[in-house]
Protein backbone atom coordinates (compact mmCIF):
# COMPACT_ATOMS: atom_id res chain seq x y z
CA UNK A 1 0.00 0.00 0.00
CA UNK A 2 1.17 3.34 -0.47
CA UNK A 3 0.20 7.20 1.51
CA UNK A 4 0.69 9.87 -0.85
CA UNK A 5 0.89 13.19 0.41
CA UNK A 6 0.48 16.28 -2.14
CA UNK A 7 1.78 19.32 -1.41
CA UNK A 8 0.47 22.47 -3.05
CA UNK A 9 2.92 24.48 -5.33
CA UNK A 10 0.45 26.57 -6.59
CA UNK A 11 -1.94 29.09 -4.74
CA UNK A 12 -5.32 27.72 -3.59
CA UNK A 13 -7.19 29.99 -6.66
CA UNK A 14 -4.94 27.99 -9.47
CA UNK A 15 -6.06 24.55 -7.41
CA UNK A 16 -9.23 25.38 -7.73
CA UNK A 17 -8.94 25.89 -11.10
CA UNK A 18 -8.24 22.22 -11.94
CA UNK A 19 -10.13 20.67 -8.71
CA UNK A 20 -12.79 19.27 -10.82
CA UNK A 21 -10.46 17.88 -13.65
CA UNK A 22 -8.30 15.78 -10.09
CA UNK A 23 -11.55 15.03 -8.64
CA UNK A 24 -12.51 13.50 -12.14
CA UNK A 25 -9.20 11.31 -11.73
CA UNK A 26 -9.93 10.24 -8.70
CA UNK A 27 -12.83 9.05 -9.46
CA UNK A 28 -11.58 7.14 -11.82
CA UNK A 29 -9.19 5.81 -9.39
CA UNK A 30 -11.70 4.78 -7.51
CA UNK A 31 -13.60 3.04 -10.04
CA UNK A 32 -10.40 0.74 -11.23
CA UNK A 33 -9.75 0.01 -7.40
CA UNK A 34 -6.24 1.98 -7.41
CA UNK A 35 -7.58 4.69 -4.36
CA UNK A 36 -8.93 3.72 -0.92
CA UNK A 37 -9.52 7.37 0.45
CA UNK A 38 -8.31 10.65 -0.60
CA UNK A 39 -9.18 14.36 0.73
CA UNK A 40 -7.75 17.85 1.63
CA UNK A 41 -5.02 18.46 4.26
CA UNK A 42 -6.20 20.87 7.17
CA UNK A 43 -4.58 23.29 6.64
CA UNK A 44 -5.53 23.24 2.97
CA UNK A 45 -2.16 23.19 2.09
CA UNK A 46 -2.27 19.86 -0.36
CA UNK A 47 -4.37 16.52 0.16
CA UNK A 48 -3.82 12.84 1.12
CA UNK A 49 -4.41 9.72 -0.81
CA UNK A 50 -4.30 6.20 -0.15
CA UNK A 51 -3.70 3.26 -2.48
CA UNK A 52 -3.99 -0.53 -2.26
CA UNK A 53 -1.79 -0.65 -5.16
CA UNK A 54 1.23 -2.58 -4.42
CA UNK A 55 3.38 -1.56 -7.41
CA UNK A 56 5.33 1.75 -7.20
CA UNK A 57 5.91 1.84 -11.04
CA UNK A 58 1.92 1.28 -11.89
CA UNK A 59 0.85 3.71 -9.03
CA UNK A 60 3.59 6.44 -10.60
CA UNK A 61 2.64 5.82 -14.06
CA UNK A 62 -1.06 6.97 -12.54
CA UNK A 63 -0.26 9.58 -10.75
CA UNK A 64 1.33 10.83 -13.98
CA UNK A 65 -2.36 10.98 -14.95
CA UNK A 66 -3.12 13.36 -12.17
CA UNK A 67 -4.27 17.05 -13.92
CA UNK A 68 -2.70 18.31 -10.70
CA UNK A 69 0.38 16.68 -11.62
CA UNK A 70 0.56 17.55 -15.34
CA UNK A 71 -0.21 21.09 -14.86
CA UNK A 72 2.86 21.58 -11.97
CA UNK A 73 -0.10 21.95 -9.28
CA UNK A 74 1.44 19.59 -6.19
CA UNK A 75 4.45 17.95 -5.62
CA UNK A 76 3.83 14.31 -4.51
CA UNK A 77 5.60 12.92 -1.81
CA UNK A 78 5.16 8.87 -1.82
CA UNK A 79 5.42 6.39 1.09
CA UNK A 80 4.70 2.49 0.57
CA UNK A 81 4.07 0.74 4.03
CA UNK A 82 3.21 -3.12 4.38
CA UNK A 83 -0.09 -2.63 6.89
CA UNK A 84 0.68 -5.61 9.90
CA UNK A 85 -2.28 -4.74 11.56
CA UNK A 86 -6.05 -3.28 10.34
CA UNK A 87 -9.51 -3.40 11.33
CA UNK A 88 -11.51 -6.02 10.28
CA UNK A 89 -13.01 -3.96 7.62
CA UNK A 90 -10.27 -2.97 6.44
CA UNK A 91 -9.09 -6.39 5.59
CA UNK A 92 -10.84 -6.40 1.59
CA UNK A 93 -8.16 -3.37 0.98
CA UNK A 94 -5.53 -5.24 2.15
CA UNK A 95 -5.56 -8.59 0.49
CA UNK A 96 -7.34 -7.49 -2.40
CA UNK A 97 -3.84 -7.02 -4.28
Amino acid sequence: MFIIELTYLKPLETVEKYLAEHRAFLDDGYANNYFVASGPKNPRTGGMIISQLTDRETLDTILQQDPFYINHIADYSVTEFNPAKFHKDFATFITAF
